[in-house]
């Protein structure tokens, strides 16, 4: 059998907020794609943060194994580019083609995918990224082949001029039910639309150049949307992504994938769908077993983490079926506001207090029972032997993945862009980290 072409369609601060998981937001070429394919009903990112979430999947390690703990945007750079995957495909025969953003290097003035390594760049411009993919496809290019399509959308700032209602919008669970938080789940929906629209000129190409048959497409997203509690957080609502597969079998008949995977393990499974010899650095596990229906789970836990996004925030969590154990590595009084995206939730939050609430420097949720994960059960003594266990996992991992945070602070690297860990707002003034932080 010919390895498949593969293509890599990303997208910025999507959640799991499509139609195919159940949402009024119609993405019907999402739909089909997920009816076509596989879903993953509980795929999660391994940071809920734009640089470091990328660097993980296309890596297949944590992201402060990788060296990415923080944004591209702002300085901060892979370690080590022969990491990529696109490197490794190569060595089997795969060329590798990028249009629109990749997010692992460059700055806001130079987007750095000379840096990656990839054969052929077909366009940085984001607005057109999906045409350029398109007659890629169309060009009948030599298998196999990698393709990664990135897209700005579902970053804000979203449109403000559309024709979604938000009357009849119901913000995300966790959120206040009023006009502001409503418009503004609004004027995400109408972007979702862009982005479904952009994502269907895409596979109508691979349909018209007769390349379907024999092409895996990934779909997912960073991580969660660009709200309050969301992005840049390590509940659910941060760290769960959506995550679709289509192609041949094992990839095909709209099935619905319930055990747990991680960004992680695309790498590894793609290394295991083409017959590569997996590099020693992975971290993840292969999860065909999972659609080959050889085992109901290929992980018992999985891990995510922030250091920076716009602002220092040190944190780290791990998941299991049922629980989740987040640990803060600061001591703050107040939310890093500054690592919250500007927008009328967050404002509406924080003209209610939202900004005087203390995080927690650690929770124990029961994912099961506080889906939400609201209620944090650390000084319940009934909980106390899975808080042992769960700070034990947490604890091991990070000894086995030589994680920073063991050593204290860590330090940004030089000509870093940061904010103010008690700004308001990403956009608030920054300062650039010289040789010592």
């Amino acid at each position: 059998m010919p390895k498949p072409n593969i293509i890599y369609i990303h997208s910025h601060d999507t959640g799991r907020y499509i139609q195919p998981y159940g949402h009024a937001i119609a993405t019907a070429n999402l739909q089909s794609l997920a009816e076509r394919g596989v879903l993953f009903r509980r795929a999660y990112c391994a940071a809920p943060t734009c640089s470091p979430s990328r660097a993980a999947l296309l890596t297949g390690q944590s992201p402060h194994s990788a060296g990415m703990l923080g944004l591209a945007n702002r300085h901060f750079i892979l370690r080590d580019f022969s990491q990529h995957i696109i490197h490794t495909l190569k060595h089997a025969g795969y060329t590798s083609t990028l249009a629109g953003i990749q997010h692992l290097a460059g700055t806001k003035h130079h987007r750095g995918a000379d840096e990656v390594g990839y054969d052929q760049v077909l366009t940085i411009d984001r607005p057109e990224a999906h045409k350029a993919a398109a007659d890629f496809i169309r060009s009948n290019p030599a298998a196999p082949f990698w393709l990664t399509v990135g897209f700005f959308e579902t970053h804000r700032e979203f449109p403000t001029e559309h024709d979604v209602n938000p009357g009849y919008v119901q913000p995300p669970a966790g959120l206040p039910d009023t006009p502001a938080v409503r418009q503004d789940m609004a004027n995400y929906i109408a972007m979702a639309k862009i982005l479904d629209d952009k994502i269907g000129h895409v596979l109508r190409a691979l349909d018209e150049s007769g390349l379907r048959e024999n092409t895996l497409i990934i779909y997912t997203t960073d991580h969660g949307l660009a709200f309050p509690g969301m992005k840049c957080n390590l509940t659910d609502d941060g760290i769960g992504v959506a995550l679709i597969m289509a192609g041949a079998a094992p990839f095909a008949g709209g099935r619905v994938v319930d055990g747990m995977v991680s960004h992680i393990d695309i790498f590894p499974t793609l290394c295991d769908l083409v017959d590569i010899e997996p590099p020693p650095w992975l971290q993840g596990h292969s999860f065909l077993p999972l659609l080959r229906g050889e085992t109901a789970a290929t992980r018992e836990e999985l891990f995510a983490e922030v250091t920076y996004h716009a602002a220092y925030e040190p944190k780290r969590a791990v998941r299991s079926d049922r629980y989740k154990y987040i640990r803060r590595y600061d001591k703050r009084e107040a939310p890093v506001l500054s690592n919250i995206d500007d927008g009328p939730a967050k404002s509406e939050l924080v003209a209610a207090g939202f900004g005087e609430q203390a995080p927690a420097p650690e929770a124990l949720y029961d994912t099961v029972l506080d889906p939400l994960e609201k209620v944090n059960l650390i000084d319940q003594a009934d909980q106390a032997a899975i808080l042992s266990d769960m700070r034990a996992r947490l604890d091991r991992w990070m000894r086995e993945t030589d994680d920073p945070l063991l050593r204290g602070h860590v330090p940004a690297p030089v000509g870093a862009e940061l904010n103010d860990p008690d700004g308001p707002s990403p956009r608030g003034p920054t300062t650039i980290t010289a040789s010592t932080d």
